[in-house]
């Protein structure tokens, strides 16, 4: 099993885990969408982890979709998505939350039956270093 850390935008929540990775799936549903603002959420998921939340673990909120399997955890400050642990031993990690560098490319694109119209050809916009002048 590899090691693992990783953080909120503000650095003021920090986590580090160790786990096997079971799968690495950008899902296009449209509730990680909506709680994503994007195209599609990058979540990898984790088998026999072991997770500690290193500091800021008062400012992890959660918030459930009603009766359904939607969870997402989050920073209170600044919003960046983080990890949710399981009590099985299985982890759920936002990608973009680690530090640690992931050596590992997407396991599938999910749920492209409810993708974006928008969400096509992405690869064909232009590309820019940094935010271009309008």
């Amino acid at each position: 099993m590899e090691k693992y850390r990783g953080s909120c935008l503000c650095k003021q929540t920090t986590f580090e885990f160790t786990g096997t990775v079971a799968g690495f799936y950008l899902c296009h549903c449209s509730r990680c969408r909506k709680q994503t603002g994007s195209a599609h959420a990058s979540n990898v998921f984790f088998k026999e982890a072991i997770f500690n939340w290193l500091s800021g673990e008062e400012n992890v909120s959660t918030f459930q979709l009603g009766e359904t399997r939607f969870i997402k955890s989050f920073c209170k400050n600044c919003g960046s998505a983080l990890p949710r642990p399981s009590q099985n031993g299985r982890l759920l990690v936002p990608a973009g939350s680690l530090d640690t560098k992931l050596d590992i490319k997407p396991t599938a694109h999910i749920f492209m039956a409810s993708k974006a119209q928008w969400d096509c050809h992405l690869e064909e916009a232009p590309k820019y270093e940094q935010l271009p002048d309008s």
